[in-house]
Formats: C-alpha cells, structure tokens, sequence
C-alpha cells in the first residue's frame, strides 16, 4: 500500500501575484480571495493553511526598500491573524496556522489570541512560533538590534512554556454553566500561573474559556541545530527546507532523533517540507513556465532581495557568476544554508534560478509531479509536503491547478487523504 503524506499550503497576506498576465487586478486586502482558496484547499483535504508574516520593510539589499517594494516582498504585508479568523469562519475541516513572534507578543497576548482562535475555528488553530530575523523588525519594537539567535531561541523555551502554562490555567471543566447556583464558571478550577523566569514574568490566568485544542498546534521552522532542536522539543508540526530526497531525509532523521532523545514520540511531529510544483498539460509546457519564470533578470534580483530579507545580507555585493563565499548570519541561518548549497560549486546565479526547485524540482504533468512526490516520500520516509509558490504570491490559477489536478493525481495513487476523518487539527496531523 502506498505510504500516505500531508499536505498543506504556505502563503502570506500579501500582493499575490499582482503582475501575471492571469492575475484579476482586484486588491486582496479585504481578504475575499485567500477565503476563495482556503476553501478550494478544504476540497482537496489539504491539513492546513500557513500564513507566514514578517515585521518589517527590509533595506537587506542594496541599502533600501526598493526593491523589496518594487517586487512587492515582504512589503505590503498585512496581519495574519484577522485573516486566520476570518478563513477558519468560513472553512469546517481545513486547519489554519498563523505565524506570531516571540519577539512582538507579550506572552498572554499571544496565548489570549491564540485560545480565542481555536476558539472561533473549531480546534482547527495552529500557531507558527518564530523569533524574528532581522533587525529592522527588532528596531520596530524598540531595540536597536535582535538578540543573537542561540540567545533568541532561549528565550523562545521559556516564552513556550509560559504559554503552556497559560493555556493550561483553566482546568478543562472549569466553565460549569451551574444555572441553579447561577455558576457559570468554578473559581477553584481557574488558577493563577505565577510565572516568573530569566526573561518573562507573567502572573495569568488567561481571562479565556479553554478551547477545543486547549493549546494551538504549535507549527515550526528549524534549519540550525539549535533551531532543530527547539522544533523537536516543541513541534506538533515542522516547516522545513532541504535540498532532494536525501537532504529531506537526513533532517527528518535529524529530527525524529532529537525529539525521541528528549522524551517524545517521533511519530507526533509531522515534518512537511517546501515544494514549489511547476504544472503542465505536458512536460514541454511545464518547462517552458519554468524556464520563463526563473531566467528573467527581475527574477534573479527579487530571489537575491527575497533571500536577504530573512538573512540580513545583502547580496548584491556578490558576483552572480561566481561560487559564494561561506557567509554565516545572525538571522536564518538554516534558510542561508538550504539557499547557498555550500560546496556545490554553483554561482549565485544558479542558486537564485534553483532557489523555488524545492530540492525535488517537481516540474510537469500533474501525474509526473505526484509520481516524484510519492517516490520522494517513500525515500524521505514522511510526513508530507507545504505547496508553495515563489515569493509565497499565491494566485487562483496556481491553486486551482494544485487543486483540481496535482491533488488528483495523488488521490488516485492513495498518497493523501480524499476526506476528513477528524475536527481538530492535531487529530488531523496525527491521522496519520
């Protein structure tokens, strides 16, 4: 029998592909088309939604915003979490992840959002835990600077178990709706936190009722060793990039390894790696899109401008026809990783025109795409894959293609689900 694999889509609120000869033109800030999608994703039984989300307008490269603003990259961006809302009211099953960042939540206003949307959505809430990147998002938030990353990922631990804690200050019985007391919630079971440590004091309890999942799934990317390490120890779910099979199977090894070292079952955490699929009615059609897409110079420059804003280099100084120097970072240092393929030989130029190629360069006919996925997955070992586009600009016409013909495909090979078996998105995730 097939090995079955999950699914889900990676995304932001953002200007979607405003350019392309298909796009409408209509602005998708009232939200109305990702809800279009969502739902479209909900039909095809994808596991969920990611909505990832930066703080900045970054100056990464050249020194200024223009081109981050000309190609529209990490800017205009808007709150996932209105948006998170307002899909996971108009979806029934699909499971809706939302990024927020240590860095910019006092812990009980990221834990009181977060109950409040698992709340709304049924148990179908998922938060990404970052920590920012970048500086320019730190100088948002009164810093002049972030911390160091190991430092960083620290505070992450406790800020973690401060909202654990929290969401678990009311007892799951708590809300006892007594009518002939006139009761509608026991004191004795709503409890204080008295959190006190080396970087967060918080006193709670959350003034929240528990939700369906009492805490989110907690999403994750972790491309460092520190940063594998706290997903292995916190993840219910992991966002993760790697280049081919091989790569995508020595870090879920990676992973699965720490979190069994740290107490947990491997089998709990679902490892979902980036792919960028390229569809066609043939082969020839699916390059020729490639190829158009990745040998425009406006191409090279918003991936060299893309890459920088999550790594705070700028990689302009570099010469597109030449092998990068070994460059380390104080911001993503796994996406620097995945990106530069050290020791490859290739030029910089290579790398940014292979930057979408998900490692696997799944590029065809919706059946020759689904074929590598599965025999990619076999290889890997699981959990599954996050669709995705260049530049997270999702659009009607790559979903639809996704949709109603890579997941198809996939379903008729019995490699992911063709209906929902549960409502909590955990439970989904854990399916199997």
């Amino acid at each position: 029998m097939a090995q079955r694999f999950h699914l889900g889509w990676f995304c932001n609120f953002s200007s979607g592909e405003w350019n392309h000869p298909f796009a409408s033109g209509a602005p998708p800030w009232d939200g109305k088309i990702y809800v279009e999608m969502a739902q479209a994703m909900e039909r095809a039984c994808f596991d969920y939604i990611m909505l990832e989300d930066t703080l900045m307008v970054s100056e990464a490269y050249k020194g200024t915003a223009e081109a981050t603003l000309k190609h529209a990259l990490q800017a205009p961006k808007h709150d996932p979490l209105p948006l998170a809302a307002i899909i996971a009211s108009n979806t029934t099953n699909l499971g809706v992840v939302a990024t927020m960042s240590t860095m910019a939540y006092p812990p009980f206003m990221l834990a009181r959002l977060a109950s409040t949307i698992d709340s709304i959505s049924g148990g179908r809430f998922g938060w990404n835990i970052v920590t920012s990147g970048e500086d320019a998002a730190a100088q948002n938030f009164g810093m002049d600077e972030l911390p160091p990353r190991e430092q960083r990922y620290d505070m992450a631990d406790e800020y973690v178990e401060v909202v654990s804690k929290l969401f678990k200050s009311w007892a799951p019985d708590a809300v006892v709706m007594d009518r002939e007391s006139g009761t509608y919630a026991d004191h004795t079971k709503v409890n204080p936190i008295h959190f006190e440590g080396k970087f967060f004091k918080v006193r709670g309890p959350l003034n929240t009722v528990p939700s369906p999942q009492r805490r989110p799934v907690y999403v994750q990317a972790g491309g460092s060793p520190r940063g594998r390490e706290f997903a292995a120890r916190t993840a219910d779910s992991i966002i993760a990039t790697a280049n081919g099979a091989a790569g995508m199977k020595w870090y879920r090894d990676d992973v699965r390894a720490r979190a069994a070292a740290a107490g947990r079952n491997p089998d709990d955490i679902k490892v979902l790696f980036l792919v960028y699929p390229v569809l066609g009615v043939t082969t020839e059609d699916a390059e020729a899109k490639y190829q158009h897409m990745v040998n425009q110079p406006a191409f090279i420059e918003a991936a060299l401008a893309s890459i920088g804003t999550v790594t705070d280099i700028d990689f302009s100084q570099f010469d597109l026809d030449a092998e990068l120097p070994k460059l380390t970072t104080n911001g993503e240092q796994g996406s620097l990783d995945k990106f530069a393929q050290w020791g490859s030989g290739k030029t910089l130029r290579q790398l940014c025109s292979e930057r979408y190629d998900g490692g696997l360069r799944l590029v065809g006919t919706p059946d020759e795409v689904a074929e590598k996925m599965g025999a990619a997955m076999e290889e890997i070992g699981g959990d599954g894959f996050l669709v995705s586009t260049p530049f997270q600009r999702i659009s009607r016409r790559v979903v639809v293609e996704v949709t109603e013909g890579l997941v198809p495909a996939l379903q008729r090979r019995g490699l992911i689900r063709t209906k929902y078996e549960h409502t909590l998105l955990r439970e989904t995730l854990r399916e199997f």
